[in-house]
């Protein structure tokens, strides 16, 4: 079946589509500048002769109407969404593996996108510019802003700290509370442990 008759589409939209996918998956997984359309042009198409390259076995059959309606439709679905929605994936994965590492730029351009990427919970306390110290549990409900927005740190719960500074309990009636980046001077993480458990330090 050529599918391609039917409606009309013509043969760029496999040199911008995929691209746009891609490109537009990879903004949802690494934290970057936003950039408006005219600037990414040139990436998308990159991306898209890439996506085409790696499914010409594909792709040519298609254009040639060689594939039944059912696959035809099928094969759409993959060049255009599944295969470059994953793409930025499988790259994202390869970046952050340790021997690649020393041949590829990490994915992450700042710290603070990258250890709050991996939502892992934590006991943290967070050092001010004024000398003074927040406790508290980061967790499922806390949240921590990406680049391009300003540093902005949430946590679900307040905790008070002891004179060696180990959470002591949890202050009362806590709702957490928000954490601007322009008053942290610096932020250390625990290991998370559940309340109550004795080696809590």
């Amino acid at each position: 079946m050529d599918v391609w008759a039917s409606e009309k589409l013509p043969l760029f939209l496999i040199f911008v589509v995929p691209g746009f996918v891609s490109l537009k998956v990879w903004e949802l997984l690494v934290p970057g500048e936003r950039r408006g359309i005219d600037n990414i042009l040139v990436e998308i198409v990159s991306y898209s002769a890439l996506n085409f390259a790696a499914l010409a076995w594909l792709i040519v059959p298609l254009l040639k109407a060689e594939l039944s309606e059912g696959l035809a439709y099928l094969a759409i679905a993959l060049i255009f969404v599944v295969f470059p929605a994953n793409w930025p994936i499988l790259w994202k994965w390869l970046r952050m593996r340790k021997w690649l590492r020393r041949f590829a730029v990490h994915p992450f351009t700042r710290p603070w996108d990258y250890v709050f990427s991996r939502r892992e919970r934590a006991w943290v306390i967070v050092h001010l510019k004024d000398g003074s110290a927040i406790g508290g549990r980061f967790d499922a409900n806390s949240f921590a802003s990406s680049w391009p927005a300003p540093e902005q740190l949430y946590l679900e719960e307040l905790w008070e700290l002891d004179a060696e500074r180990a959470f002591k309990q949890m202050v009362p009636r806590t709702h957490g509370a928000l954490i601007l980046g322009a008053e942290i001077r610096a932020i250390e993480f625990f290991e998370f442990y559940a309340a109550g458990d004795s080696n809590n330090g």
